[in-house]
């Protein structure tokens, strides 16, 4: 069977345009259903329609894709759900940004036409990532992408919130929430961006009423002071418990607050009394609630002072911070500026300082949903794996708050709520209603808010497969099997999606979540475009293709550890592709004419050779497919690594290079076949991580009658009883090996050139390797480039001579003859002078007082190693001379 010749050079983009094309247009990628084969699904965490892709993004999908790839050649029928996210307020902003360089505003445009601006620029701009994960190989089933938006996710959307709201788990409320005063809307946690930054403590004098005496307050933002209303104390601190209960008077505004206790108070922290603010400080919120306080907004929705704030009104909050800074101080209330670190949060879209807020706002009452949630990790229906990440979710689960889903945008699910100016009453329904449901007036408009992104994307993994619609696919493929994502969205995606899919399919969503670590620089510092370390991956796919690169990554996904990434390891990686390139170019050059229909592999004699690489092939298939089920992505492709290079590469094709050109026909016959066999399932092996260079070089290879159309519809290797029946022959094979290995380390040692070709003795202490040994003395002639071999026992040995161990047999090199004597004395003594004069220096300095003296202990003592470091090293190349003088 003839076979199609490699270039000489592996050129990456060509190779994988063609071959992802191929894939695609053949429905490779797409899931079947039914099937008659077990069901194995991913839904991809939807990338936003505004996102291009990152180093998160890289690795993130490379590991989904091995997944996929591995368990649609082990037999499993695979559903890689794709999508992209519609991003509320991200796509929002971008859109805005357009209409702003043209001089307009959404509020110009209005609703309808600024939302159909978005779905233009989704439809022209949006989702380029998609490309892009295409350009990292990613297999996923796109005949069925979806996107947060489509018609059918939706109507999945409007179902949840009704159903939620008809079951008294959604509500609405005044309470305090994220609030951008630039986009005017409502934020998740996730979607506040915290940085360090210096700020300052002022310590604040409020007078206590009906007294000469003050309190003072330590506060990080003086212009909240307009809404305080109380002042509170730890209940068992001596200092101030004569003051609980009774008034002080609120500076500038004149108002009397109460002195309160509450546990939560630090008594440690600034003077042990603070100001409680409920309308804009989370935790002095809760203490409102727990001690009825008024709660009193002092800033509007820009973030400017509103009529409460009195003289400050119209102000900016931070025109007015200096204000009522500068009043304070007039006012002889000012007791103390200190400089105090801030963790300042701020909005992830325009970086605007974010307000806590009172707002009305929808809520989800999460406690009974988080309760099925905990209990399904607990009880082990999902893994979340690493393990450590499981007591992250426990802890977030159990003091979980009511989740805060409306935003005050325009782009996303339109809450499907209806006021009735009428009546007041809120219809709520999966259909557009015309008239009130309890009055019946027609007078009634619709909510203006959306949805948070993240309710949407809770219900991803069902709503992504038809429903509420009983689809095929849900039954197929729900729950699905593994989800891999990183550890930042724990809580504000996968926790939600285990709440909605126990809530609504009664079913955990995934069986395992894989959370993987992040990818940082070389020196493990986040990557950042302020910092300038950001990598990005297409430019390192253009320089070194996509299989290097995601190999690199597969090789460092270590669990539970950070990805250090650096071009250089790409570029090594890159070696490792051409390495994989230039073996199967010898391969198919010593295949020409090759057909393995024709090959009957009960009658080849297989040498120790053969036997010891199939049973490592076998060793390695296993020790992968192990690793893999294990979300060990590393032992995975380091056994890869290893097997390719050291083992195959390194090892077998040199050893099977003296049987191609100078064995019989029979070795001739038997060798070709074993290297036919073992690259192509070694190229099987490495597909799941390399899909592009393995596919190129498989379709290359001769075939046997049957095989699949492409290389990721073929199996994936399974170890083969018969090859593990070759142990024994390989740990023969081994110690040949060991001998090999044992005569290239004199060479080196000796500084033994390459090219020249040494004599060795070598002296056998059992008949068993002395006979193993006359059998591959070819081999070890061949591969330890000698020139004449002895092999015997109690084999009579040179005066001078380097000795190894491998085994039982002694390895012998007789040193004369070996090396250019008066070149190696004149190099031994040259770098004995050397170190004699380094020596000296040290000594000098050591003898000095001044510096023993002065210099710290750890130097002195660093210095005393050093001179013991050189003694060493000058005795041992005093005895090489030594050695090398009585060959004279």
């Amino acid at each position: 069977m003839a076979n199609k010749e490699l270039e000489k050079v592996y050129e990456p983009k060509s190779v994988e345009q063609k071959w992802y094309q191929e894939w695609e247009g053949k429905g490779y990628f797409h899931a079947t259903v039914p099937s008659d084969k077990p069901g194995y699904s991913i839904v991809i965490p939807p990338p936003n329609i505004t996102g291009v892709l990152h180093m998160g993004h890289a690795l993130n999908n490379t590991l989904q894709d091995i997944l996929c790839r591995w368990k649609r050649m082990s037999g499993y029928n695979v559903l890689w759900m794709p999508g992209t996210d519609h991003a509320g307020i991200a796509t929002q902003n971008v859109v805005e940004r357009q209409l702003a360089a043209e001089g307009k505003d959404r509020f110009e445009l209005g609703r309808e036409a600024f939302i159909e601006r978005v779905w233009q620029w989704k439809g022209e701009s949006g989702g380029q990532i998609i490309g892009q994960l295409k350009r990292l190989g990613a297999s996923c089933d796109w005949e069925r992408e979806r996107f947060t938006m489509d018609a059918g996710l939706s109507k999945a959307v409007r179902e949840v919130f009704v159903r939620l709201y008809e079951e008294k788990l959604i509500y609405r409320d005044n309470r305090l929430i994220n609030w951008c005063p630039r986009c005017h809307t409502a934020l998740s946690d996730i979607e506040v961006e915290h940085e360090e930054k210096a700020g300052h403590l002022w310590h604040l004098r409020y007078p206590v009423v009906g007294t000469d005496e003050h309190v003072i307050v330590a506060t990080t933002r003086p212009e909240t002071m307009l809404g305080d209303t109380a002042v509170a104390v730890h209940p068992e601190d001596e200092r101030y418990s004569h003051l609980i209960g009774k008034m002080v008077m609120l500076p500038l505004v004149n108002r009397e607050i109460p002195v309160i206790a509450d546990d939560y108070v630090d008594r440690e922290f600034g003077t042990g009394v603070v100001k409680i603010t409920p309308a804009h400080d989370f935790n002095d919120f809760e203490m409102g609630l727990r001690h009825n306080l008024d709660r009193i907004n002092v800033f509007d929705e820009s973030g400017v002072v509103n009529a409460a704030g009195k003289q400050y009104e119209g102000m900016d909050r931070f025109a007015a911070r200096k204000q009522v800074v500068a009043d304070l101080e007039a006012a002889g209330l000012l007791e103390k500026i200190q400089d105090h670190g801030l963790s300042v949060g701020g909005c992830y879209r325009c970086k605007t300082v974010v307000e806590p807020y009172m707002s009305l706002q929808w809520y989800v009452k999460v406690g009974p949903l988080a309760e099925r949630a905990l209990g399904a990790v607990k009880d082990g229906r999902t893994k979340i794996v690493p393990q450590q990440w499981e007591n992250t979710y426990y802890d977030w689960m159990e003091n979980i708050r009511d989740w805060c889903i409306s935003r005050q945008i325009w782009w996303g699910h339109r809450i499907p709520a209806w006021y009735c100016d009428h009546c007041g009453h809120i219809t709520v329904a999966k259909e557009d209603p015309t008239s009130c449901s309890q009055c019946g007036s027609d007078e009634i408009r619709q909510e203006t808010d959306v949805l948070d992104t993240w309710f949407s994307s809770a219900l991803w993994p069902f709503s992504t497969m038809g429903w509420p619609e009983k689809t095929p696919e849900l039954a197929a493929f729900y729950p699905t099997s593994c989800l891999v994502t990183g550890f930042d969205i724990l809580f504000f995606w996968v926790a939600r999606m285990m709440m909605m899919g126990l809530h609504f399919m009664d079913e955990v969503p995934f069986t395992d979540v894989y959370i993987h670590a992040l990818v940082r620089d070389a020196q493990g510092q986040k990557m950042s475009k302020s910092k300038g370390n950001v990598i990005d991956p297409l430019t390192v796919i253009e320089a070194y293709g996509t299989d290097a690169f995601r190999f690199t990554l597969a090789a460092f996904a270590a669990q539970g550890r950070d990805i250090k990434l650096a071009e250089e390891r790409i570029a090594g990686y890159r070696n490792f592709a051409n390495k994989i390139w230039n073996a199967s170019r010898f391969a198919m050059m010593n295949l020409e004419g090759f057909d393995p229909n024709k090959v009957d592999p009960a009658s080849l004699k297989l040498s120790n050779a053969d036997r010891w690489i199939l049973f490592r092939l076998n060793e390695a298939a296993a020790s992968v497919d192990s690793a893999l089920e294990g979300f060990r992505f590393n032992e995975a492709a380091n056994e890869l690594y290893r097997f390719t290079w050291s083992e195959f590469c390194d090892w077998y094709i040199e050893l099977a290079k003296d049987d191609l050109y100078k064995g019989d026909a029979e070795r001739q016959a038997a060798t070709r076949y074993v290297l036919w066999l073992v690259l192509e399932n070694l190229l099987r092996l490495l597909h799941p991580f390399m899909p592009f260079i393995t596919e190129e070089i498989w379709q290359a290879l001769p075939k046997k009658d049957g095989a699949a159309d492409s290389i990721m519809i073929s199996d994936f290797p399974t170890p083969c009883e018969e090859w593990q029946g070759y142990a024994a022959a390989a740990s023969e094979m081994e110690l040949v090996m060991e001998v090999i290995k044992g005569i290239r380390n004199i060479r080196g040692e000796m500084e033994v050139a390459p090219s020249k070709q040494i004599a060795a003795i070598l002296d056998c202490k059992s008949e068993a390797s002395l006979a193993l040994l006359k059998k591959n003395e070819v081999y070890v002639m061949s591969l330890a480039r000698l020139s004449d071999l002895a092999i015997g026992q109690g084999i009579e040995r040179p005066a001078e001579a380097s000795l190894q161990v491998a085994g039982d047999v002694e390895i012998i090199v007789p040193l004369k003859g070996l090396v250019n004597v008066e070149e190696e004395e004149k190099r031994l003594g040259k770098e004995i002078a050397k170190i004699e004069k380094d020596i000296e220096f040290l000594s000098k300095k050591l003898t000095n007082p001044s510096f023993v003296e002065r210099a710290p202990a750890d130097v002195v003592e660093k210095e005393r190693e050093k001179i013991a470091e050189f003694e060493n090293k000058k005795k041992l190349l005093e005895e090489s001379l030594e050695k090398i003088q009585r060959l004279k």
